[in-house]
């Protein structure tokens, strides 16, 4: 089952992440896809904050991973966007494993490379403010979530 969330401001796409990051678990892995500008970044800004991450959050589009270890869980925030090629060499895998939580901007492009739990949300642009975030969960304890919080 998917769910469908409408965000009419970049407070409500800090919301939602923060709601989200109320149900986190260990070796949670959310999925971001959109397009550049959708907000993919921004709801792992709320998320972090959350979580009680101080440090700026960009995205990590040179760097593939940026490691967030100072947190209520550790964050692992990556983009795989420049990424060429195969993902199976880079070690994906091991970040999903380590009991912190993996946000993947950019998920459509290794999709060979992702756990079969886990949580997919795609950002659709409507307007210059608006986004319609569609929440698919894939596992008991991902459906559980959005049973929770949408």
């Amino acid at each position: 089952m998917n769910y469908k969330y409408t965000s009419r401001s970049e407070q409500d796409t800090l919301q939602i992440a923060e709601n989200i990051e109320s149900e986190k678990f260990p070796n949670m892995v959310i999925c971001l896809e959109g397009e550049l500008g959708s907000g993919k970044t921004v709801f792992v800004k709320g998320f972090a904050s959350a979580l009680g991450i101080d440090e700026t959050i960009t995205s990590p589009t040179f760097n593939l991973v940026k490691e967030y270890p100072h947190g209520e869980m550790p964050l692992y925030h990556m983009d795989v966007y420049r990424l060429e090629g195969t993902c199976e060499n880079v070690g994906f895998d091991e970040y999903f494993s380590k009991g912190g939580v993996s946000i993947v901007e950019w998920s459509d492009l290794i999709c060979d490379c992702l756990p079969e739990e886990k949580l997919i949300i795609k950002f659709k642009v409507i307007d210059e403010n608006t986004r319609v975030l569609v929440f698919e969960p894939y596992g008991k304890q991902y459906e559980d979530l959005c049973a929770n919080v949408l």
